[in-house]
């Protein structure tokens, strides 16, 4: 089957890291830092099994030796049981194409392995590997590579040079690191990034999503981008969260004032099998609140516009609410209904925009309808 790149379509990226309070990945030693614990290991496993692929770089493989596996049983079944391999894609760059055959990436069964190499040095490392290996023509079209493989959400597990290109070519949509209670001290030490020219600077400072505290530990999520994408794939991680079914979508919804404030949120199926994204996030807001007049409703889906389910739409939902501004990302299949949400709201005067960059991650919890 040949594969289609779509230009500009991309992975929605996730960037997990774990390091001490002045920044260090790890000291310069020849054994490892422990810089998290069991708890925060099974989170970012969780992360992990919730990922298309998972992404280091050849410094990260040489250093450490991950298997970079699902481990625990339960997600891996999980994964299987949605029609996924039992872990992620496990994705290499390289520069040199120096890397050990025995590694643990490409002797290790339980997921496949891809290498990205320098153009001119495909053939040798494949030879050398064993594994398929790819051209690297730039980190925007190995992203876009991954995107027509049917990577919609990419987690970068480091290290610190992969960090700093992903983040300086504008490349990352969220970063999720664990502050460890101690400091390295050692400037030989890796760390978490290094000098660049970050689009993430004062003027454009990224969004705090959660500061969670984990013992001594402290877990800091962030989200880059202009709010609308923000808002957005937010609203298709709720979309995880919705119970499987063979005859409905699963949609995640977003209501946000104008000032940013989160007013509501909701997904699919929450309380009740019929239940839509949009009308559960609605369904818990005052309809007499003026903030609505100029908040913005993110839908992963395109509101529907006919439903066999209930007799009011999400799109007479949205009318009814006085909400002005409707953001999704995938237009409806005409799997079960003809939709239309987005012209009826068109018509009735409501600012409909489609970012279809985010399509991929809305569809993924919905492959086993569209496949």
């Amino acid at each position: 089957m040949v594969r289609r790149r779509v230009v500009g379509v991309r992975p929605h990226v996730l960037l997990s890291a774990a390091m001490s309070l002045d920044g260090r990945l790890d000291d310069a030693s020849s054994s490892r830092l422990v810089l998290s614990d069991a708890a925060d290991l099974d989170r970012v496993d969780g992360v992990r099994a919730a990922s298309d692929a998972i992404l280091v770089g050849a410094g990260t493989v040489r250093a450490d030796d991950p298997r970079l596996l699902v481990r625990s049983a339960e997600r891996r079944a999980a994964r299987e049981r949605a029609g996924h391999t039992s872990s992620p894609l496990r994705v290499v760059l390289t520069t040199s194409g120096d890397l050990d055959p025995s590694s643990a990436l490409f002797t290790t069964a339980g997921a496949d392995t891809l290498v990205y190499a320098s153009p001119g040095s495909v053939a040798a490392v494949r030879d050398r590997l064993g594994v398929e290996v790819a051209a690297a023509d730039g980190l925007g079209a190995v992203l876009e590579d991954l995107a027509s493989r049917g990577v919609a959400r990419l987690m970068v597990e480091g290290g610190g040079a992969v960090h700093t290109a992903l983040l300086s070519a504008g490349l990352v949509d969220e970063i999720q690191v664990v502050v460890a209670p101690f400091l390295v001290g050692d400037e030989a030490a890796p760390r978490f990034v290094g000098p660049g020219a970050f689009p993430q600077g004062p003027g454009s400072p990224m969004t705090l999503v959660r500061a969670r505290p984990m013992g001594d530990l402290v877990l800091l999520h962030y989200r880059i981008g202009d709010p609308d994408h923000r808002w957005l794939a937010a609203a298709c991680d709720l979309a995880e969260r919705c119970p499987p079914s063979e005859t409905a979508f699963s949609v995640g919804a977003v209501v946000v004032a104008a000032d940013g404030e989160v007013l509501a949120t909701g997904f699919s199926r929450a309380g009740s099998p019929a239940d839509h994204a949009e009308e559960v996030a609605l369904a818990g807001l005052d309809p007499s609140d003026p903030r609505l007049a100029t908040a913005t409703i993110y839908s992963s889906l395109e509101p529907c516009g006919a439903r066999a389910s209930r007799p009011v739409t999400c799109a007479r939902h949205i009318l009814d609410a006085g909400i002005g501004r409707v953001v999704t990302a995938w237009r409806e299949p005409s799997t079960f209904v003809e939709g239309r949400g987005a012209e009826i709201l068109e018509e009735a005067g409501v600012t409909v925009v489609e970012l279809p960059s985010l399509a991929p991650l809305a569809r993924r919890p919905n492959t086993h309808l569209t496949q």
